[in-house]
């Protein structure tokens, strides 16, 4: 089967989705994924505004090119097309949804596919200083901020139920990711991040290329732990969420559980980051998907686990996300 090309841009002949044989349709308040199949082989991602959302994806211009290394993931840039963004990904299903799957293989799928993307967010976050264009916080920093100065009836909740000194903590660590401001003892410098580092995002071959992360409207610049927490905080919300993740069929071929793929996906980026930062970014991944949540599809009572579930991990600075001989080391008060 055709391997799936680098970032290049789609060819002109793809770019309109009405000649692709629908697969999946993903419909969220914020968002539309439309999952197309080309003839060959390849897929392409169709994200549109959901029913919910206000204007369309960024209009500022992606990169021409991202960076690469050897076993990383493909940084995949949108083509914009319509009211949306076109990605050609090699498969139809993501790391998410691959993660449901209890099988070993899928298990070991989800598994390579966060291993390739460590090694591909390494190499975005030694590429050197971003484009002018996207400079500053990511989006998701910057909606998060936009909430807490809110009256959304979700913030007002949060006041009530984690009081004033949490949410100050939260703003501060977006702070502190984006790069804003020292962090003590940071080895690794503010520079280019991704933005939204989400398994949601990362889609694994359906047979042959390489796994694909979808690339473009999040980009910013920031601290790399900003990216890493991101996907620990995913994990750690799923590890919560849905218990039935904790094991597989056949633990001795294939990681069992979110902490155990933590473990793979920290390995596979290899030393520097800051576990106090890492901690604190996974915090800050949970308490934006609660705000995103709570504003575009209103105030459900089951926000109310999410609350007190974020509040803890406020509390405690993240620890519980992280792989155990993380978690355990020494905190000092913020």
């Amino acid at each position: 089967m055709t391997s799936v090309p680098g970032t290049a841009e789609l060819p002109a002949s793809t770019v309109d989705p009405a000649g692709l044989e629908p697969v999946a349709e993903y419909v969220t308040g914020l968002q539309t994924t439309n999952v197309l199949r080309a003839a060959d082989g390849t897929y392409r991602w169709w994200q549109r505004p959901g029913p919910l959302a206000g204007e369309p994806p960024t209009a500022t211009p992606f990169p021409s090119r991202l960076p690469d290394a050897p076993g990383a993931a493909r940084l995949a840039l949108p083509r914009p097309t319509g009211d949306g963004l076109l990605y050609q990904v090699p498969g139809p299903a993501s790391a998410a949804a691959w993660l449901r799957d209890f099988r070993p293989a899928a298990r070991l799928l989800v598994a390579s596919a966060l291993a390739s993307v460590a090694r591909g967010l390494r190499a975005l976050h030694r590429s050197g200083p971003p484009a002018p264009e996207r400079s500053g916080p990511p989006p998701a920093l910057l909606r998060l901020r936009s909430w807490a100065a809110s009256d959304d009836e979700s913030r007002g909740r949060a006041e009530e139920l984690w009081g004033r000194r949490r949410t100050v903590r939260l703003l501060d660590w977006a702070d502190e990711a984006a790069g804003t401001t020292a962090t003590a003892g940071a080895e690794l410098p503010a520079g280019p991040v991704h933005g939204w580092a989400s398994l949601g995002a990362l889609v694994p071959p359906l047979r042959a290329g390489r796994t694909a992360l979808l690339t473009g409207p999040d980009l910013g610049t920031g601290r790399p732990e900003l990216d890493l927490g991101w996907t620990l905080g995913e994990l750690a919300e799923l590890h919560w969420r849905l218990p039935s993740l904790h094991t597989t069929p056949d633990p001795n071929r294939a990681p069992s559980s979110p902490p155990a793929l933590a473990r793979v996906f920290l390995d596979a980026y290899g030393p520097g980051p800051d576990p106090v930062l890492l901690g604190r970014c996974a915090v800050l991944r949970i308490a934006v998907h609660l705000q995103d949540f709570a504003r575009h599809q209103g105030w459900h009572d089951e926000l109310l686990d999410y609350f007190a579930f974020t509040a803890d991990l406020i509390d405690q600075e993240g620890r519980p996300a992280l792989p155990p001989e993380l978690g355990d080391h020494h905190h000092d008060p913020a």
